[in-house]
């Protein structure tokens, strides 16, 4: 699920850990930040962000298992924009502020 906030006023990564998120690493111009929801570390919601001028968008998923095979950008993931992700993005969205909206 994709989110967007516009005219971000704090530092993404400070934003993030106050929604409880961890950031994880740095890929090209995203940034990838973990929630688990286990002490095993899954499943846990996986989420890429990316700052676009003041904006901030945000891809949003729940990874329920560490990949299982040799490709590592293949994993066990749920994009869906019900469930669990929904549930999330209702939480995430008064922790972003007035500006956090669902994007197609």
């Amino acid at each position: 699920m994709r989110l967007l906030v516009g005219s971000i006023t704090e530092n993404p990564v400070s934003l993030m850990r106050r929604a409880g998120y961890s950031f994880q690493r740095n890929e090209g111009n995203e940034m990838s930040f973990i929630r688990p929801l286990a002490k095993s570390g899954y499943p846990r919601f996986h989420c890429y962000a990316k700052l676009e001028k003041i904006s901030l968008s945000l891809h949003l998923h729940l990874d329920q298992k560490k990949h299982t095979y040799g490709d590592q950008t293949r994993h066990h993931g749920e994009y869906d924009n019900d469930g669990p992700v929904q549930e999330e993005v209702a939480r995430l969205i008064p922790i972003l502020g007035p500006t956090a909206r669902i994007v197609a």
